[in-house]
Protein backbone atom coordinates (compact mmCIF):
# COMPACT_ATOMS: atom_id res chain seq x y z
CA UNK A 1 0.00 0.00 0.00
CA UNK A 2 1.36 3.41 -0.94
CA UNK A 3 2.45 5.72 1.83
CA UNK A 4 1.01 9.22 2.18
CA UNK A 5 4.35 10.71 1.16
CA UNK A 6 4.41 8.58 -2.00
CA UNK A 7 0.87 9.65 -2.90
CA UNK A 8 1.76 13.31 -2.33
CA UNK A 9 4.83 12.93 -4.54
CA UNK A 10 2.73 11.33 -7.27
CA UNK A 11 0.22 14.19 -7.08
CA UNK A 12 3.04 16.74 -7.19
CA UNK A 13 4.57 15.11 -10.27
CA UNK A 14 1.19 15.13 -12.00
CA UNK A 15 0.69 18.81 -11.14
CA UNK A 16 4.23 19.62 -12.31
CA UNK A 17 3.61 17.81 -15.60
CA UNK A 18 0.39 19.75 -16.11
CA UNK A 19 2.19 23.02 -15.43
CA UNK A 20 4.96 22.02 -17.85
CA UNK A 21 2.37 21.23 -20.51
CA UNK A 22 0.81 24.67 -20.09
CA UNK A 23 4.22 26.36 -20.27
CA UNK A 24 5.11 24.34 -23.38
CA UNK A 25 1.88 25.46 -25.03
CA UNK A 26 2.56 29.11 -24.18
CA UNK A 27 6.16 28.90 -25.38
CA UNK A 28 5.12 27.30 -28.66
CA UNK A 29 2.51 29.95 -29.33
CA UNK A 30 4.12 33.09 -27.91
CA UNK A 31 7.84 32.37 -27.69
CA UNK A 32 8.56 34.49 -30.77
CA UNK A 33 8.36 38.32 -30.50
CA UNK A 34 6.80 38.67 -33.96
CA UNK A 35 4.16 36.07 -33.09
CA UNK A 36 3.27 37.90 -29.89
CA UNK A 37 3.00 41.17 -31.79
CA UNK A 38 0.80 39.56 -34.45
CA UNK A 39 -1.51 38.12 -31.79
CA UNK A 40 -1.85 41.49 -30.04
CA UNK A 41 -2.55 43.19 -33.37
CA UNK A 42 -5.25 40.63 -34.23
CA UNK A 43 -6.81 41.11 -30.80
CA UNK A 44 -7.04 44.85 -31.41
CA UNK A 45 -7.90 44.52 -35.11
CA UNK A 46 -10.10 41.45 -35.64
CA UNK A 47 -10.91 40.08 -39.11
CA UNK A 48 -7.51 41.00 -40.55
CA UNK A 49 -5.88 39.19 -43.48
CA UNK A 50 -2.39 37.80 -44.12
CA UNK A 51 -1.71 40.70 -46.50
CA UNK A 52 -2.68 43.26 -43.87
CA UNK A 53 -0.45 41.61 -41.28
CA UNK A 54 2.44 41.35 -43.74
CA UNK A 55 2.17 45.09 -44.48
CA UNK A 56 1.84 46.01 -40.81
CA UNK A 57 4.95 44.10 -39.71
CA UNK A 58 6.99 44.23 -42.95
CA UNK A 59 7.09 40.42 -43.13
CA UNK A 60 6.80 38.04 -46.05
CA UNK A 61 3.28 36.54 -46.23
CA UNK A 62 4.70 33.03 -45.79
CA UNK A 63 6.34 34.09 -42.53
CA UNK A 64 3.02 35.53 -41.35
CA UNK A 65 1.26 32.27 -42.26
CA UNK A 66 3.83 30.33 -40.19
CA UNK A 67 3.05 32.44 -37.12
CA UNK A 68 -0.68 32.17 -37.73
CA UNK A 69 -0.42 28.38 -37.96
CA UNK A 70 1.18 28.28 -34.49
CA UNK A 71 -1.57 30.48 -33.04
CA UNK A 72 -4.26 28.45 -34.79
CA UNK A 73 -2.73 25.22 -33.55
CA UNK A 74 -3.08 26.44 -29.97
CA UNK A 75 -6.67 27.62 -30.58
CA UNK A 76 -5.72 31.19 -29.64
CA UNK A 77 -7.09 32.58 -32.91
CA UNK A 78 -9.56 31.33 -35.50
CA UNK A 79 -9.75 31.65 -39.27
CA UNK A 80 -12.98 32.80 -40.87
CA UNK A 81 -14.00 31.13 -44.11
CA UNK A 82 -13.52 33.65 -46.94
CA UNK A 83 -16.64 35.22 -48.40
CA UNK A 84 -17.45 34.45 -51.99
CA UNK A 85 -16.57 37.16 -54.44
CA UNK A 86 -17.03 37.83 -58.15
CA UNK A 87 -13.56 39.34 -58.35
CA UNK A 88 -10.67 37.41 -59.86
CA UNK A 89 -8.46 35.45 -57.50
CA UNK A 90 -9.13 33.58 -54.30
CA UNK A 91 -10.69 35.64 -51.48
CA UNK A 92 -8.50 36.00 -48.39
CA UNK A 93 -9.19 34.35 -45.06
CA UNK A 94 -9.59 36.63 -42.05
CA UNK A 95 -8.31 36.00 -38.55
CA UNK A 96 -9.70 36.90 -35.14
CA UNK A 97 -8.98 35.97 -31.53
CA UNK A 98 -11.02 33.16 -30.05
CA UNK A 99 -11.76 35.25 -26.95
CA UNK A 100 -11.56 38.97 -26.20
CA UNK A 101 -9.59 38.40 -23.00
CA UNK A 102 -6.74 35.91 -23.07
CA UNK A 103 -6.69 34.03 -19.79
CA UNK A 104 -4.27 31.19 -19.07
CA UNK A 105 -5.18 29.02 -16.13
CA UNK A 106 -1.84 27.43 -15.24
CA UNK A 107 -2.98 26.21 -11.85
CA UNK A 108 -6.11 24.26 -12.76
CA UNK A 109 -6.54 21.24 -10.51
CA UNK A 110 -8.35 18.10 -11.48
CA UNK A 111 -11.85 17.85 -10.10
CA UNK A 112 -11.69 14.62 -8.08
CA UNK A 113 -15.48 14.26 -7.94
CA UNK A 114 -15.88 14.49 -11.73
CA UNK A 115 -13.03 12.04 -12.28
CA UNK A 116 -14.55 9.62 -9.77
CA UNK A 117 -17.89 9.89 -11.58
CA UNK A 118 -16.17 9.27 -14.93
CA UNK A 119 -14.37 6.24 -13.55
CA UNK A 120 -17.59 4.73 -12.22
CA UNK A 121 -19.42 5.40 -15.51
CA UNK A 122 -16.67 3.62 -17.44
CA UNK A 123 -16.98 0.60 -15.18
CA UNK A 124 -20.72 0.40 -15.78
CA UNK A 125 -20.47 0.81 -19.56
CA UNK A 126 -17.92 -1.91 -20.12
CA UNK A 127 -14.71 -1.87 -22.16
CA UNK A 128 -16.06 -1.97 -25.72
CA UNK A 129 -18.72 0.70 -25.28
CA UNK A 130 -16.45 2.94 -23.20
CA UNK A 131 -13.69 2.78 -25.81
CA UNK A 132 -16.11 3.53 -28.66
CA UNK A 133 -17.51 6.56 -26.81
CA UNK A 134 -14.02 7.82 -25.87
CA UNK A 135 -12.87 7.53 -29.48
CA UNK A 136 -15.94 9.34 -30.81
CA UNK A 137 -15.68 12.15 -28.25
CA UNK A 138 -11.98 12.60 -29.08
CA UNK A 139 -12.68 12.59 -32.82
CA UNK A 140 -15.48 15.15 -32.57
CA UNK A 141 -13.40 17.40 -30.31
CA UNK A 142 -10.35 17.19 -32.61
CA UNK A 143 -12.43 17.77 -35.74
CA UNK A 144 -14.06 20.85 -34.17
CA UNK A 145 -10.64 22.26 -33.23
CA UNK A 146 -9.38 21.75 -36.79
CA UNK A 147 -12.47 23.41 -38.25
CA UNK A 148 -11.82 26.48 -36.09
CA UNK A 149 -8.42 26.77 -37.78
CA UNK A 150 -10.18 27.38 -41.08
CA UNK A 151 -9.51 25.87 -44.51
CA UNK A 152 -5.92 24.96 -45.38
CA UNK A 153 -4.05 26.88 -48.08
CA UNK A 154 -2.63 24.40 -50.60
CA UNK A 155 -1.75 20.76 -49.97
CA UNK A 156 -0.70 20.00 -46.41
CA UNK A 157 1.61 17.02 -45.95
CA UNK A 158 0.86 14.42 -43.30
CA UNK A 159 4.14 15.38 -41.56
CA UNK A 160 3.13 19.06 -41.34
CA UNK A 161 -0.36 18.08 -40.20
CA UNK A 162 1.03 15.89 -37.41
CA UNK A 163 3.14 18.82 -36.21
CA UNK A 164 -0.04 20.92 -36.02
CA UNK A 165 -1.80 18.07 -34.22
CA UNK A 166 0.98 17.94 -31.61
CA UNK A 167 0.84 21.71 -31.07
CA UNK A 168 -2.93 21.61 -30.70
CA UNK A 169 -2.87 18.71 -28.23
CA UNK A 170 -0.14 20.42 -26.21
CA UNK A 171 -2.32 23.51 -25.95
CA UNK A 172 -5.00 21.28 -24.40
CA UNK A 173 -2.81 19.69 -21.74
CA UNK A 174 -1.34 16.65 -23.50
CA UNK A 175 2.30 17.87 -23.75
CA UNK A 176 2.70 16.30 -27.20
CA UNK A 177 5.44 16.38 -29.81
CA UNK A 178 5.67 15.23 -33.44
CA UNK A 179 8.23 12.62 -34.49
CA UNK A 180 9.25 10.75 -37.65
CA UNK A 181 8.89 11.32 -41.38
CA UNK A 182 8.12 7.99 -43.06
CA UNK A 183 5.57 7.11 -40.40
CA UNK A 184 4.89 10.42 -38.61
CA UNK A 185 3.56 10.15 -35.09
CA UNK A 186 2.51 12.23 -32.11
CA UNK A 187 4.03 11.30 -28.75
CA UNK A 188 2.14 12.38 -25.63
CA UNK A 189 4.24 12.96 -22.51
CA UNK A 190 1.44 14.01 -20.17
CA UNK A 191 -2.16 12.80 -20.00
CA UNK A 192 -4.70 15.26 -18.56
CA UNK A 193 -6.77 12.32 -17.25
CA UNK A 194 -4.01 11.37 -14.81
CA UNK A 195 -4.50 8.21 -12.75
CA UNK A 196 -8.02 7.67 -14.15
CA UNK A 197 -6.46 6.71 -17.51
CA UNK A 198 -4.04 4.37 -15.74
CA UNK A 199 -6.99 2.57 -14.14
CA UNK A 200 -9.15 2.78 -17.29
CA UNK A 201 -6.92 2.44 -20.40
CA UNK A 202 -10.02 2.78 -22.60
CA UNK A 203 -9.58 6.54 -22.14
CA UNK A 204 -6.48 6.30 -24.34
CA UNK A 205 -8.96 6.07 -27.21
CA UNK A 206 -9.55 9.80 -26.69
CA UNK A 207 -5.98 10.45 -27.87
CA UNK A 208 -6.47 8.33 -30.97
CA UNK A 209 -9.82 9.98 -31.66
CA UNK A 210 -8.36 13.47 -31.31
CA UNK A 211 -5.56 12.71 -33.75
CA UNK A 212 -8.00 11.15 -36.23
CA UNK A 213 -10.43 14.06 -35.90
CA UNK A 214 -7.73 16.70 -36.26
CA UNK A 215 -6.33 15.03 -39.38
CA UNK A 216 -9.81 14.78 -40.89
CA UNK A 217 -10.58 18.40 -40.03
CA UNK A 218 -7.28 19.53 -41.55
CA UNK A 219 -8.23 17.74 -44.76
CA UNK A 220 -5.28 15.31 -44.94
CA UNK A 221 -6.87 12.07 -43.73
CA UNK A 222 -7.81 9.64 -46.47
CA UNK A 223 -10.07 6.61 -46.29
CA UNK A 224 -6.94 4.45 -45.91
CA UNK A 225 -5.44 6.60 -43.12
CA UNK A 226 -5.44 4.43 -40.01
CA UNK A 227 -4.10 5.86 -36.77
CA UNK A 228 -2.25 3.25 -34.68
CA UNK A 229 -2.09 3.82 -30.92
CA UNK A 230 0.23 2.65 -28.16
CA UNK A 231 -0.04 3.80 -24.56
CA UNK A 232 1.78 3.36 -21.26
CA UNK A 233 -1.56 2.65 -19.56
CA UNK A 234 -1.81 -0.44 -21.76
CA UNK A 235 1.73 -1.56 -21.02
CA UNK A 236 3.49 0.03 -24.00
CA UNK A 237 6.70 2.06 -23.74
CA UNK A 238 5.15 5.33 -24.92
CA UNK A 239 1.82 7.02 -25.58
CA UNK A 240 2.10 7.35 -29.36
CA UNK A 241 -0.37 7.83 -32.23
CA UNK A 242 1.07 6.99 -35.66
CA UNK A 243 -0.57 7.80 -38.99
Amino acid sequence: METLAALENTGQRSEDQGFSAAIAALSSAFGDPSRRAIFLYIRSNPHCTVAELADEFALHPNVVRHHLDRLLGGSYIEAEAPERSNNAGRPAKRYSCVATDLVFDLGTRQDDLILALLEKALERLGTDQSEAIASQVGHDFGFDLAQRMGPVDGQRTIQAAMATVAQTMTAHGFAARAEGTTHPSVVVEHCPFGEVAAHNPVLCAVDKGMVTGLLAGLGVAQQSTEVQLTSRARGDQACRATA
